[in-house]
This record gives C-alpha cells, sequence and structure tokens, in this order.
C-alpha cells in the first residue's frame, strides 16, 4: 500500500510542461479567422491568448517583449495577406517591425523559432486550427522560455 501512494506522489511531483502563447491577430482577417475556427467548432490547442489588434503592422517589439516579460513562452504575430491589408501597407510594416523584433529576441539570447509572423485570412479558420496546433507543438519542443522559467 505505501509503495502504490509513492508511485502516485511521484507521478504528482512531475510536471508536463505546457506553453503560454500570446497571439496578436489583426482585427479584419486573423482574428476573424481565429473567431471563425472557433464557431466551426475546429479542435486547436487552447494554449493561447489571443490579443485583438487593429493592424498587425502596429505590434511593435515592445508589444512582444512585454509578452514575454508577462509569462509568454511564445509569441504569434498575424495579419491580413498581401493586398488585403485594411490599412493597405499594415502587413508591409508588420514586416519591418518583425524583422526587428526578432533581430531583438536574437539578441536576448531567446531562440527566435519563439517568435513567428504569419498571414491568415478571415476565411481561414481551419488554417488558423492547424497554425495554432503547429506553434504549440514547436514552443513545446523548445521548452519553457528562459526568461519566465527559472527556479528561484
Amino acid at each position: 500500500m505505501a509503495k502504490s501512494a509513492e508511485k502516485t506522489k511521484k507521478s504528482k511531483s512531475k510536471k508536463v510542461f505546457t506553453p503560454n502563447i500570446v497571439a496578436f491577430a489583426c482585427n479584419w482577417c486573423s482574428y476573424a479567422g481565429a473567431d471563425a475556427a472557433g464557431v466551426n467548432r475546429l479542435q486547436h490547442s487552447p494554449n493561447f491568448r489571443i490579443i485583438r489588434t487593429m493592424c498587425s503592422g502596429r505590434v511593435t517589439p515592445a508589444f512582444v517583449l512585454k509578452a514575454f516579460n508577462a509569462g509568454a513562452d511564445g509569441v504569434l504575430v498575424s495579419g491580413c495577406h498581401f493586398g488585403d491589408c485594411h490599412y493597405i501597407f499594415g502587413n508591409h510594416k508588420a514586416v519591418e517591425q518583425f524583422d526587428k523584433t526578432k533581430a531583438l529576441v536574437k539578441t536576448l539570447g531567446l531562440d527566435e523559432r519563439r517568435v513567428r509572423l504569419e498571414w491568415v485570412s478571415a476565411a481561414e479558420g481551419p488554417r488558423w486550427a492547424e497554425l495554432i496546433n503547429e506553434f504549440v507543438e514547436q514552443i513545446t519542443a523548445l521548452g519553457p522560455s528562459p526568461l519566465n522559467h527559472k527556479k528561484k
């Protein structure tokens, strides 16, 4: 009887890593695509929090760093496809901002695979679900962010 209690105690002490993902999604396409995935009840990982932005071009490196500082293990920035941006060149601005973000993340010593830029339209609910699942798997394989999960 004591051995089974010991096994239960050991199995409870092993904690499985579940990543925290922050997804910045543009209001006009990506957020609507995420909504379509939910409305259509497409199965995808619940390990993310979505933040609606008016445009992916407005997501600065400071937003991404703040997400990491708040406990994110990975950050996804998602916007409209080229030519479909509500603000005409917002997704071009997103590429510029993301290049700066990626360089900064690399400078901080983080694996640059912890940040990702993707294009998802309002009609691509299945793509959103697939993208979330893929990114959660990728971050799970990388493990906890070294910025947030240090033992104290």
